[in-house]
Protein backbone atom coordinates (compact mmCIF):
# COMPACT_ATOMS: atom_id res chain seq x y z
CA UNK A 1 0.00 0.00 0.00
CA UNK A 2 1.21 3.49 -0.79
CA UNK A 3 2.39 5.43 2.23
CA UNK A 4 0.41 8.39 0.96
CA UNK A 5 -2.92 6.59 0.60
CA UNK A 6 -3.41 5.55 4.23
CA UNK A 7 -6.65 4.30 5.75
CA UNK A 8 -8.71 6.52 7.99
CA UNK A 9 -10.51 5.11 11.00
CA UNK A 10 -14.22 5.91 10.84
CA UNK A 11 -15.24 8.32 13.56
CA UNK A 12 -17.55 6.58 16.02
CA UNK A 13 -18.83 9.70 17.77
CA UNK A 14 -21.86 11.26 16.07
CA UNK A 15 -24.99 13.20 16.93
CA UNK A 16 -28.31 11.43 17.42
CA UNK A 17 -31.67 12.60 16.09
CA UNK A 18 -31.98 15.10 18.95
CA UNK A 19 -28.52 16.57 18.27
CA UNK A 20 -26.97 15.01 21.39
CA UNK A 21 -23.66 13.17 21.70
CA UNK A 22 -23.99 9.60 20.55
CA UNK A 23 -21.90 6.76 19.20
CA UNK A 24 -22.17 4.88 15.94
CA UNK A 25 -22.38 1.11 15.95
CA UNK A 26 -20.40 -1.25 13.76
CA UNK A 27 -22.18 -2.09 10.47
CA UNK A 28 -23.06 -5.58 11.73
CA UNK A 29 -24.41 -4.34 15.04
CA UNK A 30 -26.31 -1.50 13.41
CA UNK A 31 -27.87 -3.86 10.87
CA UNK A 32 -28.88 -6.28 13.62
CA UNK A 33 -30.60 -3.55 15.69
CA UNK A 34 -32.37 -2.17 12.61
CA UNK A 35 -33.57 -5.58 11.44
CA UNK A 36 -35.03 -6.86 14.72
CA UNK A 37 -36.92 -3.61 15.34
CA UNK A 38 -38.28 -3.09 11.84
CA UNK A 39 -41.69 -3.59 10.29
CA UNK A 40 -40.55 -1.70 7.16
CA UNK A 41 -42.82 1.20 8.07
CA UNK A 42 -42.32 4.75 9.37
CA UNK A 43 -40.68 5.34 12.73
CA UNK A 44 -40.68 8.51 14.81
CA UNK A 45 -37.30 9.74 13.54
CA UNK A 46 -37.07 7.82 10.27
CA UNK A 47 -39.38 7.23 7.32
CA UNK A 48 -39.80 3.75 5.89
CA UNK A 49 -37.79 4.77 2.81
CA UNK A 50 -34.93 6.17 4.91
CA UNK A 51 -34.90 3.03 7.02
CA UNK A 52 -34.86 0.73 3.98
CA UNK A 53 -32.09 2.70 2.28
CA UNK A 54 -29.99 2.64 5.46
CA UNK A 55 -30.40 -1.13 5.83
CA UNK A 56 -29.58 -1.67 2.17
CA UNK A 57 -26.34 0.32 2.57
CA UNK A 58 -25.47 -1.64 5.73
CA UNK A 59 -26.02 -4.97 3.96
CA UNK A 60 -23.42 -4.01 1.37
CA UNK A 61 -20.93 -3.32 4.21
CA UNK A 62 -21.48 -6.61 6.01
CA UNK A 63 -20.25 -10.06 5.08
CA UNK A 64 -22.69 -11.97 2.92
CA UNK A 65 -22.69 -14.96 5.26
CA UNK A 66 -23.55 -12.72 8.21
CA UNK A 67 -26.49 -11.20 6.29
CA UNK A 68 -27.77 -14.71 5.58
CA UNK A 69 -27.34 -15.75 9.22
CA UNK A 70 -29.12 -12.59 10.38
CA UNK A 71 -32.05 -13.36 8.05
CA UNK A 72 -32.36 -16.83 9.57
CA UNK A 73 -32.02 -15.42 13.11
CA UNK A 74 -34.73 -12.83 12.46
CA UNK A 75 -37.11 -15.49 11.11
CA UNK A 76 -36.48 -18.44 13.42
CA UNK A 77 -35.41 -16.80 16.68
CA UNK A 78 -37.20 -13.42 16.62
CA UNK A 79 -40.22 -14.73 14.65
CA UNK A 80 -40.21 -11.87 12.16
CA UNK A 81 -41.61 -12.45 8.67
CA UNK A 82 -41.19 -9.53 6.27
CA UNK A 83 -37.69 -8.34 7.15
CA UNK A 84 -35.96 -11.74 6.55
CA UNK A 85 -37.40 -11.76 3.03
CA UNK A 86 -36.05 -8.25 2.48
CA UNK A 87 -32.59 -9.38 3.61
CA UNK A 88 -32.64 -12.35 1.23
CA UNK A 89 -33.68 -10.20 -1.72
CA UNK A 90 -30.94 -7.65 -0.98
CA UNK A 91 -28.41 -10.44 -0.55
CA UNK A 92 -29.39 -11.92 -3.93
CA UNK A 93 -28.45 -8.62 -5.60
CA UNK A 94 -24.93 -8.83 -4.15
CA UNK A 95 -24.02 -12.49 -3.89
CA UNK A 96 -23.32 -15.12 -6.54
CA UNK A 97 -21.07 -18.07 -7.16
CA UNK A 98 -22.60 -20.57 -4.73
CA UNK A 99 -25.93 -21.59 -3.18
CA UNK A 100 -25.87 -19.30 -0.12
CA UNK A 101 -29.02 -17.47 -1.23
CA UNK A 102 -31.04 -20.62 -1.93
CA UNK A 103 -29.96 -22.18 1.38
CA UNK A 104 -31.07 -19.04 3.20
CA UNK A 105 -34.44 -19.05 1.45
CA UNK A 106 -34.92 -22.65 2.58
CA UNK A 107 -34.58 -21.53 6.21
CA UNK A 108 -36.63 -18.30 6.09
CA UNK A 109 -39.59 -19.34 3.91
CA UNK A 110 -41.58 -21.27 6.51
CA UNK A 111 -45.13 -20.61 5.27
CA UNK A 112 -46.59 -21.09 1.83
CA UNK A 113 -47.64 -17.44 1.52
CA UNK A 114 -44.02 -16.34 2.03
CA UNK A 115 -43.26 -17.66 -1.47
CA UNK A 116 -45.49 -14.96 -2.92
CA UNK A 117 -44.32 -12.35 -0.40
CA UNK A 118 -40.70 -12.94 -1.34
CA UNK A 119 -41.55 -12.50 -5.03
CA UNK A 120 -43.38 -9.25 -4.30
CA UNK A 121 -40.37 -8.02 -2.33
CA UNK A 122 -38.05 -9.09 -5.18
CA UNK A 123 -40.17 -7.19 -7.66
CA UNK A 124 -40.15 -4.08 -5.44
CA UNK A 125 -36.44 -4.04 -4.63
CA UNK A 126 -35.33 -4.79 -8.19
CA UNK A 127 -37.64 -2.10 -9.62
CA UNK A 128 -39.33 -4.56 -11.93
CA UNK A 129 -42.22 -3.01 -13.86
CA UNK A 130 -44.55 -3.89 -16.70
CA UNK A 131 -46.28 -7.12 -17.67
CA UNK A 132 -43.14 -9.23 -17.29
CA UNK A 133 -41.79 -7.52 -14.18
CA UNK A 134 -40.80 -10.85 -12.62
CA UNK A 135 -39.61 -12.53 -15.83
CA UNK A 136 -35.90 -12.36 -14.90
CA UNK A 137 -35.64 -14.02 -11.55
CA UNK A 138 -32.29 -14.59 -9.88
CA UNK A 139 -31.27 -18.22 -10.39
CA UNK A 140 -30.56 -18.80 -6.70
CA UNK A 141 -33.85 -17.16 -5.69
CA UNK A 142 -35.59 -19.45 -8.16
CA UNK A 143 -33.81 -22.54 -6.79
CA UNK A 144 -34.67 -21.59 -3.21
CA UNK A 145 -38.34 -21.11 -4.06
CA UNK A 146 -38.40 -24.38 -6.01
CA UNK A 147 -37.34 -26.12 -2.82
CA UNK A 148 -40.01 -24.21 -0.90
CA UNK A 149 -42.73 -25.43 -3.27
CA UNK A 150 -41.68 -28.99 -2.47
CA UNK A 151 -42.29 -28.55 1.27
CA UNK A 152 -45.95 -27.54 1.49
CA UNK A 153 -49.13 -29.63 1.20
CA UNK A 154 -52.53 -28.89 -0.33
CA UNK A 155 -53.99 -27.39 2.83
CA UNK A 156 -51.05 -25.01 3.25
CA UNK A 157 -51.26 -23.86 -0.36
CA UNK A 158 -55.04 -23.57 -0.39
CA UNK A 159 -54.98 -21.43 2.75
CA UNK A 160 -53.10 -18.72 0.85
CA UNK A 161 -54.50 -19.17 -2.67
CA UNK A 162 -56.20 -15.78 -2.95
CA UNK A 163 -57.20 -13.80 -6.01
CA UNK A 164 -56.59 -10.41 -4.40
CA UNK A 165 -52.81 -10.84 -4.07
CA UNK A 166 -50.40 -8.91 -6.28
CA UNK A 167 -48.51 -12.15 -6.98
CA UNK A 168 -50.89 -15.10 -6.91
CA UNK A 169 -49.97 -18.70 -6.08
CA UNK A 170 -50.57 -19.78 -9.68
CA UNK A 171 -48.32 -16.98 -10.97
CA UNK A 172 -45.59 -18.01 -8.53
CA UNK A 173 -45.75 -21.62 -9.74
CA UNK A 174 -45.37 -20.59 -13.39
CA UNK A 175 -42.50 -18.27 -12.52
CA UNK A 176 -40.53 -20.61 -10.28
CA UNK A 177 -41.09 -23.85 -12.27
CA UNK A 178 -40.69 -26.31 -9.37
CA UNK A 179 -40.06 -29.95 -10.28
CA UNK A 180 -42.53 -32.32 -8.65
CA UNK A 181 -40.85 -34.94 -6.48
CA UNK A 182 -43.53 -37.54 -7.19
CA UNK A 183 -46.89 -38.10 -8.93
CA UNK A 184 -48.84 -36.90 -5.90
CA UNK A 185 -47.06 -33.59 -5.90
CA UNK A 186 -47.49 -33.19 -9.64
CA UNK A 187 -51.23 -33.60 -9.08
CA UNK A 188 -51.03 -30.90 -6.41
CA UNK A 189 -49.26 -28.55 -8.83
CA UNK A 190 -51.95 -29.29 -11.43
CA UNK A 191 -54.61 -28.28 -8.89
CA UNK A 192 -52.81 -24.97 -8.34
CA UNK A 193 -52.74 -24.35 -12.10
CA UNK A 194 -56.39 -25.31 -12.57
CA UNK A 195 -57.50 -23.54 -9.35
CA UNK A 196 -59.10 -26.71 -8.00
CA UNK A 197 -57.45 -26.82 -4.58
CA UNK A 198 -59.82 -28.03 -1.91
CA UNK A 199 -61.19 -25.15 0.14
CA UNK A 200 -59.36 -25.29 3.48
CA UNK A 201 -61.12 -25.48 6.81
CA UNK A 202 -60.09 -22.20 8.40
CA UNK A 203 -61.91 -19.68 10.53
CA UNK A 204 -61.75 -17.19 7.64
CA UNK A 205 -63.34 -19.53 5.09
CA UNK A 206 -65.93 -20.85 7.54
CA UNK A 207 -67.06 -17.41 8.71
CA UNK A 208 -66.97 -16.03 5.18
CA UNK A 209 -69.29 -18.80 3.97
CA UNK A 210 -71.57 -18.23 6.96
CA UNK A 211 -71.73 -14.52 6.24
CA UNK A 212 -73.13 -15.20 2.77
CA UNK A 213 -76.10 -17.13 4.12
CA UNK A 214 -79.58 -15.60 4.46
CA UNK A 215 -81.17 -15.44 7.92
CA UNK A 216 -84.67 -14.80 9.22
CA UNK A 217 -83.50 -12.08 11.55
CA UNK A 218 -80.51 -10.74 13.47
CA UNK A 219 -81.02 -13.23 16.32
CA UNK A 220 -80.85 -16.18 13.91
CA UNK A 221 -77.65 -14.81 12.41
CA UNK A 222 -76.10 -14.29 15.85
CA UNK A 223 -77.02 -17.85 16.86
CA UNK A 224 -75.43 -19.23 13.68
CA UNK A 225 -72.18 -17.40 14.34
CA UNK A 226 -72.16 -18.51 17.99
CA UNK A 227 -72.57 -22.11 16.82
CA UNK A 228 -69.77 -21.70 14.27
CA UNK A 229 -67.33 -20.23 16.83
CA UNK A 230 -68.20 -23.10 19.17
CA UNK A 231 -67.48 -25.58 16.38
CA UNK A 232 -64.19 -23.90 15.45
CA UNK A 233 -62.93 -23.89 19.03
CA UNK A 234 -63.99 -27.50 19.62
CA UNK A 235 -62.35 -28.65 16.36
CA UNK A 236 -58.84 -27.74 17.54
CA UNK A 237 -58.18 -26.33 14.06
CA UNK A 238 -58.36 -22.71 15.14
CA UNK A 239 -54.74 -21.58 15.36
CA UNK A 240 -53.49 -20.07 18.60
CA UNK A 241 -52.86 -16.64 17.08
CA UNK A 242 -56.27 -16.68 15.39
CA UNK A 243 -57.87 -17.53 18.72
CA UNK A 244 -55.93 -14.74 20.45
CA UNK A 245 -56.97 -12.17 17.84
CA UNK A 246 -60.63 -13.22 17.89
CA UNK A 247 -61.31 -13.31 21.63
CA UNK A 248 -63.46 -10.19 21.44
CA UNK A 249 -65.42 -11.60 18.47
CA UNK A 250 -65.97 -14.85 20.33
CA UNK A 251 -67.29 -13.03 23.41
CA UNK A 252 -69.54 -10.81 21.28
CA UNK A 253 -70.93 -13.92 19.57
CA UNK A 254 -72.20 -14.91 23.04
CA UNK A 255 -70.98 -18.50 22.97
CA UNK A 256 -71.79 -20.69 25.97
CA UNK A 257 -69.75 -20.85 29.18
CA UNK A 258 -68.08 -24.16 28.33
CA UNK A 259 -66.80 -22.80 25.01
CA UNK A 260 -65.38 -19.70 26.74
CA UNK A 261 -63.75 -21.98 29.30
CA UNK A 262 -62.21 -24.13 26.55
CA UNK A 263 -60.89 -21.05 24.73
CA UNK A 264 -59.46 -19.60 27.95
CA UNK A 265 -57.79 -22.88 28.90
CA UNK A 266 -56.04 -23.03 25.56
CA UNK A 267 -54.95 -19.37 25.70
CA UNK A 268 -53.43 -19.85 29.15
CA UNK A 269 -51.88 -23.28 28.48
CA UNK A 270 -48.10 -22.97 28.96
CA UNK A 271 -47.31 -25.54 26.25
CA UNK A 272 -49.52 -23.73 23.73
CA UNK A 273 -47.93 -20.39 24.66
CA UNK A 274 -44.38 -21.59 24.06
CA UNK A 275 -45.34 -23.40 20.85
CA UNK A 276 -47.13 -20.35 19.41
CA UNK A 277 -44.08 -18.03 19.71
CA UNK A 278 -46.21 -14.92 20.10
CA UNK A 279 -44.74 -11.48 20.65
CA UNK A 280 -45.58 -10.56 24.26
CA UNK A 281 -47.29 -7.36 23.14
CA UNK A 282 -49.94 -9.48 21.36
CA UNK A 283 -51.28 -10.41 24.80
CA UNK A 284 -51.37 -6.74 25.75
CA UNK A 285 -53.33 -5.91 22.59
CA UNK A 286 -55.88 -8.63 23.38
CA UNK A 287 -56.10 -7.48 27.00
CA UNK A 288 -56.77 -3.87 26.01
CA UNK A 289 -59.48 -4.96 23.58
CA UNK A 290 -61.24 -6.89 26.32
CA UNK A 291 -60.82 -4.90 29.53
CA UNK A 292 -63.73 -2.58 28.70
CA UNK A 293 -65.99 -5.40 27.50
CA UNK A 294 -69.28 -5.71 29.38
CA UNK A 295 -69.65 -9.47 28.83
CA UNK A 296 -69.80 -11.23 32.19
CA UNK A 297 -67.42 -13.93 30.99
CA UNK A 298 -64.61 -11.53 30.11
CA UNK A 299 -62.77 -11.94 33.42
CA UNK A 300 -62.14 -15.63 32.65
CA UNK A 301 -60.44 -14.67 29.39
CA UNK A 302 -58.42 -11.83 30.94
CA UNK A 303 -57.14 -14.22 33.60
CA UNK A 304 -56.10 -16.59 30.81
CA UNK A 305 -54.19 -13.80 29.06
CA UNK A 306 -52.32 -13.09 32.29
CA UNK A 307 -51.53 -16.82 32.65
CA UNK A 308 -50.30 -16.85 29.06
CA UNK A 309 -47.90 -13.94 29.35
CA UNK A 310 -46.66 -15.25 32.71
CA UNK A 311 -45.92 -18.57 31.01
CA UNK A 312 -43.91 -16.78 28.33
CA UNK A 313 -41.65 -15.38 31.07
CA UNK A 314 -40.86 -18.68 32.74
CA UNK A 315 -37.69 -19.42 30.79
CA UNK A 316 -36.08 -16.03 31.30
CA UNK A 317 -32.45 -16.59 32.29
CA UNK A 318 -29.61 -14.41 33.49
CA UNK A 319 -30.92 -13.83 37.01
CA UNK A 320 -30.48 -15.40 40.38
CA UNK A 321 -32.61 -14.58 43.39
CA UNK A 322 -29.73 -12.52 44.73
CA UNK A 323 -29.47 -10.30 41.61
CA UNK A 324 -30.32 -6.66 42.32
CA UNK A 325 -31.80 -4.96 39.26
CA UNK A 326 -33.27 -1.61 38.26
CA UNK A 327 -35.66 -1.65 35.32
CA UNK A 328 -36.31 1.69 33.62
CA UNK A 329 -38.83 2.31 30.81
CA UNK A 330 -38.56 5.17 28.35
CA UNK A 331 -41.97 6.82 27.89
CA UNK A 332 -40.71 9.92 26.07
CA UNK A 333 -42.49 11.41 23.07
CA UNK A 334 -40.56 9.41 20.47
CA UNK A 335 -41.65 6.16 22.14
CA UNK A 336 -45.26 6.90 21.12
CA UNK A 337 -44.48 5.81 17.56
CA UNK A 338 -46.47 2.75 16.37
CA UNK A 339 -44.52 -0.39 15.52
CA UNK A 340 -46.28 -0.59 12.14
CA UNK A 341 -48.81 1.30 10.07
CA UNK A 342 -51.55 -1.19 10.92
CA UNK A 343 -50.82 -1.55 14.63
CA UNK A 344 -52.01 0.39 17.66
CA UNK A 345 -49.03 -0.95 19.62
CA UNK A 346 -46.46 1.72 20.46
CA UNK A 347 -42.77 1.38 21.22
CA UNK A 348 -43.47 2.26 24.85
CA UNK A 349 -45.95 -0.66 24.95
CA UNK A 350 -43.22 -3.07 23.94
CA UNK A 351 -40.82 -1.58 26.47
CA UNK A 352 -43.34 -1.76 29.31
CA UNK A 353 -44.34 -5.35 28.48
CA UNK A 354 -40.75 -6.58 28.26
CA UNK A 355 -39.89 -4.70 31.45
CA UNK A 356 -42.79 -6.25 33.36
CA UNK A 357 -41.82 -9.70 32.06
CA UNK A 358 -38.41 -9.16 33.63
CA UNK A 359 -39.95 -7.72 36.76
CA UNK A 360 -41.93 -10.96 37.06
CA UNK A 361 -38.69 -12.95 37.21
CA UNK A 362 -36.69 -10.69 39.55
CA UNK A 363 -36.91 -10.89 43.33
CA UNK A 364 -34.76 -7.84 44.12
CA UNK A 365 -35.98 -5.24 41.66
CA UNK A 366 -36.82 -1.55 41.41
CA UNK A 367 -38.95 -0.34 38.49
CA UNK A 368 -39.80 3.05 37.05
CA UNK A 369 -40.27 5.27 34.01
CA UNK A 370 -38.38 8.22 32.60
CA UNK A 371 -38.87 11.16 30.24
CA UNK A 372 -37.92 14.65 31.47
CA UNK A 373 -37.52 13.09 34.89
CA UNK A 374 -37.23 9.68 36.52
CA UNK A 375 -40.15 8.31 38.51
CA UNK A 376 -39.97 5.29 40.77
CA UNK A 377 -43.03 3.09 40.17
CA UNK A 378 -42.75 -0.22 41.98
CA UNK A 379 -45.15 -2.94 40.90
CA UNK A 380 -46.25 -6.32 42.28
CA UNK A 381 -44.62 -9.38 40.77
CA UNK A 382 -47.76 -11.42 40.10
CA UNK A 383 -49.35 -9.18 37.45
CA UNK A 384 -47.80 -8.34 34.07
CA UNK A 385 -50.61 -6.95 31.91
CA UNK A 386 -52.14 -5.01 34.79
CA UNK A 387 -48.71 -3.64 35.69
CA UNK A 388 -48.21 -2.37 32.14
CA UNK A 389 -51.41 -0.35 32.29
CA UNK A 390 -50.56 0.98 35.73
CA UNK A 391 -47.07 2.03 34.58
CA UNK A 392 -48.50 3.81 31.57
CA UNK A 393 -50.94 5.75 33.76
CA UNK A 394 -47.95 7.53 35.28
CA UNK A 395 -46.36 8.44 31.93
CA UNK A 396 -47.71 12.00 31.80
CA UNK A 397 -46.02 12.73 35.14
CA UNK A 398 -42.47 12.46 33.76
CA UNK A 399 -42.65 14.57 30.57
CA UNK A 400 -41.68 13.76 27.00
CA UNK A 401 -37.92 14.39 26.70
CA UNK A 402 -35.45 11.52 26.97
CA UNK A 403 -33.25 12.40 29.92
CA UNK A 404 -31.94 8.89 30.45
CA UNK A 405 -29.14 10.17 32.65
CA UNK A 406 -31.76 10.85 35.34
CA UNK A 407 -32.06 7.08 35.90
CA UNK A 408 -28.36 6.69 36.72
CA UNK A 409 -28.28 9.98 38.64
CA UNK A 410 -31.02 8.63 40.92
CA UNK A 411 -28.93 5.56 41.73
CA UNK A 412 -25.76 7.54 42.25
CA UNK A 413 -27.15 10.32 44.42
CA UNK A 414 -28.99 7.81 46.61
CA UNK A 415 -25.98 5.48 46.80
CA UNK A 416 -28.03 2.52 45.52
CA UNK A 417 -25.86 -0.35 44.29
CA UNK A 418 -27.36 -2.45 41.53
CA UNK A 419 -25.98 -5.50 39.77
CA UNK A 420 -27.94 -4.78 36.60
CA UNK A 421 -29.48 -1.59 35.26
CA UNK A 422 -31.88 -2.29 32.40
CA UNK A 423 -33.27 0.45 30.19
CA UNK A 424 -35.96 -0.14 27.56
CA UNK A 425 -35.60 2.75 25.13
CA UNK A 426 -35.14 3.99 21.55
CA UNK A 427 -31.64 5.14 22.64
CA UNK A 428 -32.25 8.74 21.46
CA UNK A 429 -31.18 10.25 24.78
CA UNK A 430 -30.42 13.92 25.31
CA UNK A 431 -30.50 16.59 28.00
CA UNK A 432 -33.50 18.88 27.80
CA UNK A 433 -32.22 21.02 30.68
CA UNK A 434 -29.18 22.29 28.79
CA UNK A 435 -26.60 21.06 31.30
CA UNK A 436 -23.60 18.90 30.39
CA UNK A 437 -24.96 15.85 32.20
CA UNK A 438 -25.24 12.75 30.02
CA UNK A 439 -25.87 9.10 30.67
CA UNK A 440 -22.26 8.40 29.68
CA UNK A 441 -20.87 10.75 32.35
CA UNK A 442 -23.37 9.58 34.96
CA UNK A 443 -22.47 5.95 34.31
CA UNK A 444 -18.75 6.69 34.80
CA UNK A 445 -19.55 8.35 38.15
CA UNK A 446 -21.89 5.55 39.20
CA UNK A 447 -19.25 2.90 38.56
CA UNK A 448 -17.17 4.49 41.32
CA UNK A 449 -19.76 3.37 43.90
CA UNK A 450 -20.97 0.24 42.07
CA UNK A 451 -17.94 -1.11 40.16
CA UNK A 452 -19.63 -4.45 39.36
CA UNK A 453 -22.77 -2.91 37.88
CA UNK A 454 -23.72 -3.71 34.28
CA UNK A 455 -25.90 -1.52 32.07
CA UNK A 456 -28.19 -3.17 29.53
CA UNK A 457 -29.73 -1.02 26.81
CA UNK A 458 -32.71 -2.72 25.19
CA UNK A 459 -32.97 -0.92 21.85
CA UNK A 460 -36.58 -0.86 20.60
CA UNK A 461 -36.10 1.30 17.50
CA UNK A 462 -32.75 0.48 15.87
CA UNK A 463 -31.70 3.95 14.71
CA UNK A 464 -28.03 2.97 14.65
CA UNK A 465 -26.54 5.14 17.36
CA UNK A 466 -26.37 4.73 21.12
CA UNK A 467 -25.58 7.05 24.05
CA UNK A 468 -22.49 5.12 25.18
CA UNK A 469 -19.59 3.75 23.16
CA UNK A 470 -19.83 0.11 22.09
CA UNK A 471 -18.50 -2.45 22.63
CA UNK A 472 -17.95 -2.02 26.35
CA UNK A 473 -17.22 -4.50 29.11
CA UNK A 474 -19.92 -3.08 31.37
CA UNK A 475 -22.51 -1.85 28.83
CA UNK A 476 -24.45 -4.23 26.59
CA UNK A 477 -26.82 -3.47 23.73
CA UNK A 478 -29.68 -5.85 22.98
CA UNK A 479 -32.43 -5.15 20.46
CA UNK A 480 -35.80 -6.57 19.49
CA UNK A 481 -39.50 -6.81 20.34
CA UNK A 482 -39.63 -10.47 21.34
CA UNK A 483 -39.09 -12.01 24.77
CA UNK A 484 -36.33 -13.98 23.04
CA UNK A 485 -34.08 -10.96 23.72
CA UNK A 486 -33.82 -12.31 27.24
CA UNK A 487 -32.12 -15.45 25.97
CA UNK A 488 -29.09 -13.24 25.50
CA UNK A 489 -28.84 -12.36 29.19
CA UNK A 490 -27.58 -15.80 30.14
CA UNK A 491 -25.24 -15.93 27.14
CA UNK A 492 -23.77 -12.55 28.05
CA UNK A 493 -23.08 -13.81 31.56
CA UNK A 494 -20.95 -16.50 29.92
CA UNK A 495 -18.98 -14.13 27.69
CA UNK A 496 -20.98 -14.23 24.43
CA UNK A 497 -22.80 -11.43 22.66
CA UNK A 498 -25.67 -11.30 20.20
CA UNK A 499 -23.42 -11.18 17.13
CA UNK A 500 -21.64 -14.31 18.35
CA UNK A 501 -25.00 -16.08 18.61
CA UNK A 502 -26.02 -15.00 15.11
CA UNK A 503 -22.71 -16.16 13.65
CA UNK A 504 -23.20 -19.61 15.20
CA UNK A 505 -26.24 -20.22 12.98
CA UNK A 506 -25.64 -23.00 10.48
CA UNK A 507 -26.75 -22.41 6.90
Amino acid sequence: MSKFNTTVKEESQVLNHEGAESFKLSPEMELYTAVVTSSLSNKFYETAEEQINRMSALISKCGHKFVAQLAVYARTEMNLRSIPLFLVVELAKLHSGDNLVSRTIEKVVLRADEIMELLICYQWRNKKEGIKKLARLSHQVQVGLQQAFNRFDEYQFAKYDRDNLEVKLRDALFLVHPKAKDDAQQELFNKIVNKTLQTPYTWETELSALGQEKYEDAEAKKAAFAEKWTELIASGKLGYMALLRNLRNILEADVDDNTIKDAAERIGNAHEVLKSKQFPFRYLSAYRELKGNSNGKVSVVIDALEDAIQASAQNTKGFTKDTHALIACDVSGSMYSSVSARSSVKNYDIGLVLAMLLRNRCENVVTGIFGDTWKLVNMPSKSILGNVDQMYNYANEVGYSTNGYKVIEYLRTNNIKMDKVMMFTDCQMWNSYGSNQTIKLEWIKYKEIAPEAHLYLFDLAGYGHVPLEMPSKDVTLIAGWSDRVFDMLDSIEHGADVLDKIKEIEL
